[in-house]
């Protein structure tokens, strides 16, 4: 009996230090990956760093980032990492189109979540949570994998995101320092975030700062109307994302009028691009299967869309 019972505590015992292996492992691997993910805007190159370990906000904050080949350096700002090509110029000043530089005004971006977002239920968008939910579900095939939130606003999908615990690491990436002070703003009295793998990156969607294939999930929640590019922001999606991974996004969505020839419609599309871009359902699906994207689908409600598609 008494050797019984010493053999099953043996077997236990080389249980425990099998699975101590195996997390130790999957930790190792999921550390791997995120030390490959940054990279150079410039070059795509991955970046080394310098600093505390870990992809939370406080250790990306005390940490020095250099791309290995064109030896640039970045570092974070006040609480994110800016990794935009004109990160540390001096005397260089760049203006963005106006949709760009209207979501880094400091009043919009207090705004944003405090009302300005949650109206678009009266152009159909079904409401934050029933959005979040379906996003989910589009994302099962990249659980357990790292997402990227693309102007991700204030952050309030990517908190979703990170709370939901799906995902190894979550990277909530805009242009505008003012909209991830915001989502900072939220999250600093949560020490669970602190500590999570959740990070605010400063980035343009033309120029995503990660290495090719190291993305399992990009999300894009009321974006692509804001895009000055939407053909190469989705371009730098593709690129990013790892064979099987996922893209979700939701927007505005037009509907094709009969009533305006052709010549007319594209001068009109030409006058409205400089505030918003307005694409209609097919043209979505053609921009993305264009990008090499297979699996297209999309939900259509008023002026709502959620549409997925995903990397070969």
């Amino acid at each position: 009996m008494n050797c019984h019972v010493q053999g099953v505590s043996a077997n236990c015992a080389n249980l425990y230090k099998y699975l101590d292996i195996q997390d130790s492992s999957i930790e190792k691997k999921s550390n791997d990956q995120e030390l490959e993910l940054l990279a150079c805007p410039i070059c795509y190159t991955p970046l080394i760093r310098e600093g505390p370990p870990g992809f939370n906000v406080p250790a990306i904050y005390w940490s020095g980032f250099q791309c290995q080949k064109c030896l640039k350096s970045y570092s974070s700002k006040e609480i994110f990492l800016d990794l935009t090509i004109t990160s540390g110029t001096k005397d260089y000043v760049e203006f963005k189109p106006f949709k760009i530089e209207l979501f880094r005004n400091p009043i919009v971006s207090f705004l944003y979540e405090r009302g300005w977002r949650q109206s678009f239920s009266k152009r159909g968008f079904p409401g934050l949570d029933e959005e979040f939910k379906m996003a989910q579900e589009y994302f099962k095939p990249a659980e357990g994998g790292i997402l990227v939130d693309v102007s991700c606003g204030s952050g309030l999908f990517s908190r979703k995101f990170a709370k939901s615990g799906t995902y190894s690491a979550v990277v909530a990436l805009d242009l505008s320092e003012n909209m991830l002070r915001q989502c900072y703003d939220f999250i600093k009295k949560d020490d669970n975030f602190l500590t999570a793998k959740f990070s605010l990156v400063r980035a343009d969607v033309s120029r995503l700062p990660f290495s090719s294939g190291s993305v399992d999930a990009v999300h894009a929640g009321a974006a692509l109307h804001c895009w000055p590019s939407p053909s190469n922001a989705v371009a730098e999606i593709s690129r990013i994302l790892r064979s099987g991974g996922v893209v979700v996004g939701t927007t505005f969505v037009s509907f094709e009028s009969r009533i305006f020839p052709p010549q007319i419609k594209r001068k009109f599309r030409q006058l409205m691009s400089t505030i918003f871009t307005f694409l209609t359902e097919k043209e979505i699906a053609d921009l993305f299967n264009s990008c090499g994207f297979v699996n297209y689908t999309c939900k259509i409600q008023q002026h709502f869309i959620i549409f997925s598609a995903q990397k070969p």
